[in-house]
């Protein structure tokens, strides 16, 4: 088997326990996210997961797959430098929404820009969770927090807006509650050749708790909606009363890896230095 022996789900699971509060929303991200491996029979030994600060931050631990926990808002640039090193590797990068928007909102568009061939999971609970309840980029006025009983003042980001506006070519969003859509965003989103974004609702039950709020508003995109389709996309983020699941653009360009590869080998057909070439002589 081209994975290493993996048939069940136990073999990708490390020794480690997860410690998240009972009712996270982030054990259903690892499930999906043991599902999706399994489905498409990954070699552990080559999927390299990184992340970011955070309750998501833990979870590569929870994997027999290769991890790095990185620092604050850093999950993007260190997923970058893992795929471009050795562009064979799977690269999953998981981060939370105070990572992914805040400290590390700059790193998004220029992920996406350059279309690096990784798949970013946004673990969003719309709140601080590990130092204990403050609003994040992603939390709505329609909540209360502890830290913020009068309601939050600002307008909260949306990351599907985000991804399409920067052009990210994969932009998909996941639900929690619903764990078989989300193994399947997760398989398609890894299969995806370049940058692919999975925004993953994931409410935390201790600082915002926000499974009720998204029960009674998360739909399925309509099934006649294409995915090509950019202008439809942007209408479907934009629906007030639903919280739109699944698939909201693709756009198959090359990718990153690809792109220096191919420069790479006609530099070297032309007589040029490569990338080998110049690491040889300089490092």
């Amino acid at each position: 088997m081209a994975n290493g022996g993996v048939r069940t789900i136990a073999d990708i699971k490390s020794n480690v326990t997860p410690i998240w509060c009972p009712g996270c929303g982030d054990f259903g991200v690892l499930s999906a996210l043991y599902r999706a491996i399994l489905a498409m029979d990954l070699d552990l030994k080559n999927t390299v997961i990184v992340s970011g600060i955070g309750c998501s931050g833990r979870l590569p631990i929870f994997t027999k797959c290769y991890g790095f926990h990185g620092v604050h808002g850093r999950v993007l640039p260190t997923a970058t430098g893992v795929k471009l090193a050795n562009p064979k590797l799977t690269v999953i990068a998981v981060g939370g929404d105070g990572d992914g928007l805040a400290i590390g909102g700059g790193h998004f568009p220029h992920a996406a820009k350059r279309n690096v061939d990784i798949t970013y999971i946004m673990m969003d609970n719309s709140v601080y969770g590990l130092t204990k309840g403050q609003g994040s980029p992603t939390t709505s006025s329609d909540f209360h927090l502890k830290s913020l009983p009068y309601g939050v003042r600002e307008v909260n980001l949306n990351p599907v807006a985000l991804a399409l506006a920067y052009n990210v070519s994969y932009v998909a969003r996941a639900y929690s509650g619903q764990i078989e859509q989300m193994t399947q965003l997760y398989t398609d989103a890894i299969r995806h050749k370049g940058f692919s974004f999975v925004h993953s609702i994931s409410p935390c039950t201790v600082f915002n708790d926000t499974y009720k709020y998204y029960r009674e508003r998360v739909a399925g995109i309509p099934k006649e909606h294409d995915p090509a389709d950019k202008k439809a996309a942007l209408d479907l983020w934009q629906t007030r009363g639903k919280v739109y699941l699944g698939l909201f653009y693709r756009d198959l360009r090359e990718d990153l890896s690809s792109q220096v590869a191919r420069l790479s080998s006609g530099l070297k057909a032309a007589g040029g230095a490569t990338m080998e070439d110049l690491l040889d002589e300089f490092v």
